[in-house]
């Protein structure tokens, strides 16, 4: 009695391992099928999500794995890694619209005209060099290491980032860690050639209106940069510097609430 006991008892556990496994590669299955489902279901065609498991797969020559996913509160297409169409034939992100990637972006060697559709935020490098841009609409607002935007056309760094945590590098100059700011703007207008301050004064921070604006929120913060620019005289040379300087001496401001202070301020 106690083996028939004992044998009833290990044919029900194989039974139960049996089925496990049969439940496990059931759902295995549909892994897959659940992952198109959810593609399609936010917009992605078969193409774009072939695109992305292209960009994001390991291989020797594009090195990195990452894993994308369509965030369901955005509906953008995040990456866990890295993200690599360089060099793949793509000229285009193909209509895909990224949120964060939290490691690498890379689309350079691509002939792309455009950037709209890049990442959002990006956590480590991103790199968009040797294409064919002419600005940087598109590009993440935030990069946690280097920009890399060299070998374009680049007429007007509108859409630039505004907050770089490496190095900036385009063709006609190079910030280093720490200089993509406003004190690093100048200091180009000083010692850049005529094609870098060009194109640095094509940043929309030069607007009178952000000094301005810059004036009245951060005042330390203006004195420091503000103090700067008027040292050097390549700088007061330029329109906006002249244009800020009325402003500031109150024959600009007419609707400014604080211009008795601006007076004040002495400039």
């Amino acid at each position: 009695m106690k083996r028939e006991y004992d044998a009833n008892i290990l044919k029900s556990g194989r039974r139960a391992r049996v089925r496990s496994r049969r439940e496990i590669y059931k759902d295995m299955k549909h892994l897959r099928s659940f992952r198109l489902f959810e593609a399609h279901a936010s917009g992605l065609t078969p193409d774009q999500e072939s695109f992305l498991n292209v960009c994001t797969e390991d291989t020797p020559r594009h090195p990195g794995r990452g894993t994308w996913s369509i965030n369901p509160e955005t509906g953008l297409v995040d990456v866990d890694g890295n993200f690599n169409s360089a060099r793949r034939g793509f000229r285009s992100l193909q209509g895909v619209s990224f949120g964060h990637v939290s490691g690498d972006f890379l689309c350079d060697f691509s002939q792309m005209t455009t950037l709209v559709g890049a990442p959002q935020t990006v956590g480590e490098s991103f790199t968009c060099a040797y294409n064919r841009l002419t600005n940087l609409v598109g590009a993440p607002q935030t990069v946690g290491v280097h920009f890399f935007c060299r070998y374009n056309q680049l007429t007007s760094l509108e859409g630039a980032p505004q907050t770089v945590g490496g190095n900036f590098h385009c063709d006609d100059f190079l910030l280093e860690q720490g200089e993509w700011n406003p004190s690093g703007w100048v200091k180009i207008l000083s010692i850049g050639n005529d094609a870098a301050r060009k194109l640095i004064l094509t940043l929309p921070y030069w607007d009178p209106a952000y000094w301005l604006e810059l004036y009245r929120s951060n005042r330390r913060k203006f004195n420091d940069i503000w103090l700067e620019c008027r040292q050097d005289p390549e700088v007061r040379k330029t329109a906006l510097f002249q244009e800020v300087e009325a402003a500031l001496s109150g024959r600009a401001l007419k609707n400014l609430e604080d211009l008795q202070d601006l007076r004040d301020f002495g400039l």
